[in-house]
């Protein structure tokens, strides 16, 4: 069982983790996973961005649209308080720009990384050009999704996406049974930052 939030930590009842990181590096995966064995419900933020249309342009020489990030926040309490009302005990948000919440909405961020290689592979897999390669592979390298969560004051845990997931949701779910206030964590593959 997921320890119950301390009041005053954040201002909803449910538990809300938020799944990030290079495109490619696994996100997705881990997120149906913890949602699964967490009993909570998994949101794909970036279909709900679409739909709620905060794209603001299409950039076609990134091949990728223009998303209103200062609007993330406020999608994301609205989805907080529609599962609130619905019962749900938890929600997992998965989207590479899960992390522009406000750090009162999210209790956790993980931030899925990928060994360089192994992430290459996986985006040439999926048809990406080789600009849109070279621009991922090079946020990754400088860690632009844990940087910017670190920015916006989120508890952000590091975990390696690039072979045993299993291995890895198993170590959160332990972490997350611990208590996630106390941020120790001990496995070597999961890291905590501040």
């Amino acid at each position: 069982m997921v320890p119950k939030q301390k009041k005053g930590k954040n201002k909803h009842k449910l538990t809300v983790i938020c799944v990030t990181g290079t495109p490619g590096t696994g996100k997705t995966t881990i997120s149906k996973r913890l949602a699964n064995e967490l009993g909570y419900k998994y949101i794909n933020l970036n279909e709900l961005l679409k739909e709620s249309n905060l794209n603001i342009g299409r950039d076609d020489k990134r091949d990728s649209y223009i998303i209103n990030e200062g609007k993330i926040p406020e999608k994301i309490r609205e989805t907080i308080n529609k599962a609130e009302k619905s019962g749900e005990k938890g929600i997992i948000l998965d989207s590479h720009l899960s992390h522009f919440a406000n750090k009162e909405q999210i209790d956790l961020c993980i931030v899925c990384k990928c060994e360089l290689k192994e992430l290459k592979r996986r985006l040439e897999k999926r048809g990406y050009s080789r600009k849109k390669v070279e621009e991922n592979l090079e946020a990754e390298i400088f860690e632009v999704c844990k940087t910017e969560a670190l920015e916006q004051g989120l508890k952000v845990i590091e975990i390696n996406c690039s072979s045993n997931v299993k291995k890895e949701v198993k170590e959160i779910i332990k972490f997350l049974k611990k208590d996630m206030s106390q941020m120790v964590i001990q496995p070597s593959s999961v890291s905590r930052r501040r």
